[in-house]
């Protein structure tokens, strides 16, 4: 028979913590806590298994569930000497939800069960406090009629807030048991009136209906989405656990509070919570009334005036603090705990891991670190590292009042302040002249590089979150909202609207990358710090990892935020975003228009001295550190305008007619560029490009060495090869090149970002010394997606269930991840040491980093804000490897 049913409380228990994905983090560790002797009300514990049960069979539950129930309520009835459904001596008991990982407020719960009209005067002889028991069965018809029987909680909430009007009164604790037995008759007609029928009076029946609804909450949809949000399967449903009832409303010794071991917002090691006296647990939540603070030093810090639980508590509030140190001793972490004091005796109702900030993590680790309660490594492994983004970047001010006027998805994470502007030329020119401006467009392309390296942040009315404007932002380091779908542009006007209100060019925004959320006017902000523990934490990552981690960078600034965040070398530098540069846009379309190679020679002569600089600037940053070095990649007509007044205009500058650069711009024009005339291809069709970018490296590494002494380590990466024989004759070319210039370091290498390349790796390691993994153009390649366009449909297939995860967020190791493991095989298989990389946006998801560690990857490369997550997630990796 399966044991669906475990109970606790007594000083035993039938679970305990590692039994979490059988009885959820509650049941778990209410078992826990039990067994440690600490005062629990008894309770037991029906199984996640049940839930799951529950809903694989058509929501119905195993037949042999009934009489273990039974027996988990005699258990409560034995330790507590009292009765369920008794009239003289009532058993109250609490139903609450308790899925493996914490989903607080999702789903729901009901106090107080087991009180109808009888039992209410069972409880009010026993305490000899009939207010007590009456303000107890009100809040139970509240609330179960809320979560059961789905009468709305306003509908009581209004009945009360009359009678309190009608009598003169502010608070609950005002009310007489005169008064709440009237209002509790007005509860039952209210529910009679929307239901056709009486308030069920059975204790067994009350608890069968408040079991269904906790199970029926999984599949709520604030839960449902929760879960998504939070990357919660379905399938882990929830546990239910059933406990005796402690009570903090039964008078001035009693009170309910919600406290942490430590300050969960800065991890200082100091209590933190609230409580209430005379109260039950939703009041500390429900805002009422004003919680008080546990500690002295808190009130005084507070300025507030009621006296702490501390001063007022005084015997109590010790127990709790002992309490605090034993639970924190034993689970070596911050605990999140409830407690209820009835009438002078502390009960302890839940603790779990406390939720906390990205720097209180830091703090907490840290600290348990040093004091030697945890290692490095458990203190690296508590630490999650997207939550890093918070302390990378300029954060707004959580205390700061802010105005709401757009939302869109959270591309690129960061804070920043400035004036509106719809054009990237706009946006070049107010920065030149000392604005900061923050750039709003429907989308950008190529061609608003250089707009985007001008603002502060973009904003973008379409796109998801790999969109152009989503991946360059988050290269750049800058924050992003992207597909704000209430954004309305109107060009002409120099303006935008949303929801009627409009919003004109130059006028004040804040964007919140991190929420996805902009704002009207400056909001206060607070930047960041990246000393201390932070520094701490980064240099037991690198003790610990195994895989180098690289950037994604190619302006001095991006190359040199990545090496303060750690960054070992340049996985990707994207050459191209060289060419969009305004002192050398002119000279490439004067390339692209040339008619034959002698024209297109003369005008990359032109280009060869500001690109020579680019990379004699990145070998100066990066020293002697390996820069991975990608040749052009993106089709030729990305470069050319596309408007007729941008035609025009270019026209004119290049002295050119019109006719003539709008009809190459149709030539160049390709129905799928992605899969088109771009990468190793062009190279192929004009070597005089890549023959001139090679011989900018070459001659940049001479300089440099020349200047600083040191050798800098090109790594020359051609890019969309898809055979062997295009990478031996463009690496014979670029060969040719260097001998030519003499005495420089190179090695070559390849993008494999195609199906092709990957399953013909072993041929294709016949010319390279390293292979570096496109992952965005594997992914798009494999699915046969569009990055830019699949945002529109990709959350239709999650929440299908056709796709866990956003494969351009999270890498697909079945698909693209199967491709990534046979081309290492085969390349190895060719040349045994040669290096593998990654340099896709996945470089920086911590999930895509595991599957690095454990394919044998030597490096990843990331985003300049991502170093510090990517060096975190790889020591996770190495030690999650260590510890299997």
């Amino acid at each position: 028979m399966t044991k669906w049913v475990y109970n606790f409380g007594g000083g035993s228990a039938e679970g305990d913590t590692s039994m979490k994905n059988l009885l959820g983090g509650k049941g778990a560790n209410l078992a826990e806590m039990a067994s440690l002797g600490l005062p629990v009300p008894p309770g037991f514990t029906m199984t996640a298994e049940v839930c799951t049960s529950y809903y694989d069979n058509g929501e119905k539950y195993p037949d042999d569930l009934d009489p273990q129930t039974e027996a988990g309520l005699a258990h409560i009835e034995k330790l507590t000497g009292k009765k369920f459904g008794d009239a003289a001596n009532p058993l109250l008991v609490s139903v609450r939800s308790g899925a493996r990982a914490s989903m607080p407020g999702m789903m729901d719960t009901v106090l107080n069960l087991g009180l109808n009209d009888t039992t209410v005067e069972g409880l009010a002889a026993l305490s000899g406090d009939r207010r007590f028991a009456l303000d107890s069965y009100r809040r139970f018809i509240t609330m179960y009629s809320d979560v059961v029987l789905g009468v709305h909680h306003h509908t009581f909430e209004d009945i009360l807030e009359r009678h309190k009007d009608d009598e003169g009164y502010v608070l609950d604790t005002e009310m007489t048991a005169g008064d709440w037995e009237a209002v509790i008759g007005r509860f039952k007609d209210a529910v009679k009136r929307e239901l056709g029928r009486d308030f069920p009076q059975d204790p067994r029946e009350q608890l069968q209906g408040a079991i269904d609804a906790v199970f029926g909450s999984w599949m709520n949809e604030r839960a449902i989405v929760y879960r998504r949000l939070n990357d919660i399967p379905a399938a882990w449903g929830t546990a239910v656990n059933v406990q005796a009832m402690v009570f903090g409303n039964m008078g001035e010794t009693s009170a309910t509070g919600v406290a942490f071991t430590r300050d969960p917002s800065t991890g200082e090691n100091t209590y933190y919570g609230e409580f209430l006296i005379n109260a039950q647990g939703e009041d500390v939540v429900a805002g009422i009334r004003t919680p008080q603070t546990l500690t002295k030093k808190a009130r005084e810090e507070m300025g507030e005036e009621a006296p702490s639980m501390e001063e007022a508590m005084p015997d109590v509030y010790g127990q709790l603090a002992a309490t605090f140190v034993k639970l924190e001793d034993h689970y070596r972490d911050m605990q999140d705990i409830e407690f209820t004091v009835e009438q002078g005796k502390l009960w302890m109702l839940q603790t779990r891991t406390g939720k906390r900030t990205a720097r209180a993590a830091l703090k907490i680790a840290v600290d348990m670190a040093e004091a030697g309660q945890i290692t490095h490594d458990e203190a690296l492994m508590r630490i999650e590292p997207l939550s890093l983004d918070q302390l990378l970047h300029p954060t707004l001010n959580p205390d700061a009042p802010r105005d709401v006027i757009a939302m869109g998805l959270p591309a690129s994470p960061g804070a920043a302040i400035g004036e509106v502007v719809f054009s990237s030329d706009e946006a070049e020119e107010l920065r030149k002249a000392g604005h900061k401006v923050i750039l709003v467009r429907t989308e950008t392309s190529p061609e608003d590089i250089h707009g985007m390296h001008a603002a502060e942040a973009i904003v973008t009315a379409r796109g998801g979150m790999t969109s152009h404007a989503a991946v360059v932002a988050r290269g750049m380091g800058k924050p992003c909202v992207s597909g704000a779908g209430n954004i309305r542009i109107d060009m002409d006007a120099q303006e935008f609207s949303v929801a009627g209100r409009i919003i004109k060019k130059g006028e004040i925004v804040t964007v919140d990358g991190a929420s996805g959320q902009v704002f009207m006017g400056a909001v206060d902000m607070v930047q960041p710090e990246l000393s201390g523990d932070f520094a701490k934490v980064m240099d037991w990552a690198d003790e610990a990892r195994t895989l180098g981690i690289r950037t994604n960078a190619e302006t001095p600034l991006d190359v040199q935020t990545a090496k303060d965040f750690g960054a070992e070398g340049i996985g990707l530098c994207r050459t191209e975003h060289m060419f969009f540069e305004a002192d050398r846009l002119a000279h490439f379309r004067e390339m692209i228009l040339a008619t034959d190679k002698k024209g297109r020679e003369d005008a990359l002569a032109k280009i060869l001295p500001v690109q020579r600089e680019d990379f004699a600037a990145i070998f100066r940053i990066m020293k002697d550190r390996p820069c991975t070095i990608r040749l052009l990649d993106p089709p030729l007509h990305e470069f050319l305008p596309h408007t007729e007044a941008d035609i025009q205009s270019v026209a004119e500058t290049l002295n050119l007619p019109a006719k003539e650069l709008m009809a190459r711009a149709r030539e160049l024009a390709e129905s799928n560029p992605m899969l088109g005339h771009r990468g190793c291809r062009l190279g192929i069709s004009y070597p005089e490009i890549y023959e001139m970018q090679a011989r900018a490296i070459f001659e940049a590494e001479i300089m440099v060495e020349k200047e600083t002494g040191r050798k800098p380590t090109a790594e020359i990466m051609i890019p969309l090869v898809s055979s062997a024989k295009e990478l031996e004759i463009l690496r014979e070319a670029i060969i040719r090149v260097a001998d030519e210039v003499g005495g420089v370091h190179y090695t070559i290498g390849t993008m494999i970002e195609l199906p092709r390349a990957a399953l013909r790796a072993g041929d294709i390691a016949e010319h390279a010394k390293f292979f570096s993994f496109g992952t965005n153009d594997l992914t798009q390649t494999t699915f046969g997606l569009s990055r830019d366009d699949a945002g529109r449909f990709l959350p239709d297939y999650v929440a299908a269930g056709i796709m866990e995860k956003d494969p351009f967020v999270t890498l697909d190791q079945d698909g693209v991840g199967d491709l990534i493991k046979i081309a290492a095989e085969r390349g190895r298989a060719t040349r045994p040491d040669i290096k593998l990389g990654i340099c896709g946006e996945h470089g920086g998801d911590p999930a895509s980093i595991t599957f690095c560690h454990n394919a044998g990857l030597d490096y990843v490369s990331c985003s300049p804000y991502r170093v510090p997550i990517a060096r975190l997630s790889a020591a996770q990796a190495a030690i999650a490897t260590k510890m299997a």
